[in-house]
């Protein structure tokens, strides 16, 4: 073989290693992130599992980003422990002696007709029964979303639920993020006055104490939507005609929780539209609550300013957890 092709073959084989490692390296950065949500309608609206998804993957290449739901309307976590979630959050270890008995719990609950999620509840779990003997995988992520449930008591209804589920979360490795909602201060329409800070502050600490003994992250959504009112009064963060969050407030609301999974800025994100799953009078599909276009698509600057706000309320969030004080 003469000296040339000897080179030749040579750097030919290094181009194939030099390929074949990059592409390994490649591989190697890929990542799976399996996420469990687990709340009521502040989850269901406008997909938010799909849009955190949507911001997990375009902040993160290589990430597939995994959600599963486990949603009841306007139900809390003490409501989501009666009706068996706590199975879903367990479902990797989760045994049939144990999804026999609370089938037959909700059988019972069920006669109760005033108790309208019951029969939901034992419908999800009669099919998870049907598949429990496939493989299923940890979750990496529990996310536990309140809901008028850390306002009132010592401790509130979610400080002495989230714990409840974040043990089963932590003993497969599970990381939990506490999706703190803030129904009581959303508004309707654009301030005039300051927002009142008070009660804002006074809850928000209450969650990071709480976050601080379940060793948790949160998406502090009363502290993002003061840092809005103050910063952007003229945006509103409910609809009208429905109590629930609008487009405004589920951006905020997924940046935030892009926040806690990362413990990394929004900023910079390419996700520029929020699309509601409830219509205009419940017939009209491409219209909102409220009449307008159901996909609100925010233009630059307001993208880029709620992206900072998230951060900005995720940051103080970490100080209070962490007992730091600002710079």
């Amino acid at each position: 073989m003469s000296v040339r092709l000897r080179l030749v073959t040579l750097s030919l084989i290094c181009l194939l290693l030099s390929n074949g490692l990059s592409n390994y390296a490649a591989a190697e950065e890929k990542q799976t992130l399996n996420v469990l949500f687990i709340g009521n309608s502040y989850t269901a609206r406008h997909n938010l599992a799909q849009v955190v998804k949507q911001m997990a993957e375009a902040g993160n290449p290589g990430l597939t980003f995994k959600p599963t739901t486990v949603i009841y309307g306007g139900r809390r976590m003490v409501d989501h422990w009666n009706l068996g979630s706590q199975n879903f959050v367990k479902l990797h270890s989760l045994t049939k002696a144990e999804e026999e008995q609370t089938i037959a719990d909700l059988k019972k609950t069920a006669q109760d007709k005033e108790n309208r999620h019951a029969g939901a509840a034992l419908k999800r779990h009669q099919q998870l029964l049907k598949e429990l003997d496939q493989p299923h995988p940890k979750w990496d992520v529990v996310i536990l979303q309140s809901y008028r449930d850390d306002v009132t008591g010592d401790p509130s209804l979610y400080a002495q639920y989230a714990p409840k589920f974040a043990a089963l979360a932590k003993a497969q490795g599970a990381r939990v993020i506490l999706y703190e909602t803030t129904p009581a201060t959303q508004n309707k329409n654009p301030l005039r006055m300051p927002p009142d800070a008070e009660p804002v502050m006074k809850k928000a600490k209450a969650i990071a104490a709480l976050a601080k003994q379940l060793d948790a992250s949160a998406a502090p959504m009363s502290l993002v939507g003061l840092y809005c009112q103050t910063e952007r009064p003229d945006l509103t963060l409910r609809f009208l005609n429905d109590a629930h969050l609008n487009q405004t407030m589920a951006y905020l609301t997924a940046c935030a929780i892009y926040a806690a999974l990362f413990d990394k800025s929004p900023e910079g994100l390419p996700v520029d539209s929020i699309t509601d799953i409830r219509f205009w009078k419940n017939k009209e599909r491409d219209k909102d609550r409220d009449g307008n276009p159901i996909t609100k698509t925010f233009s630059d600057k307001d993208r880029a300013e709620l992206q900072r706000i998230a951060w900005k309320g995720y940051q103080k969030f970490k100080q209070l957890r962490d007992g730091k004080t600002a710079d």
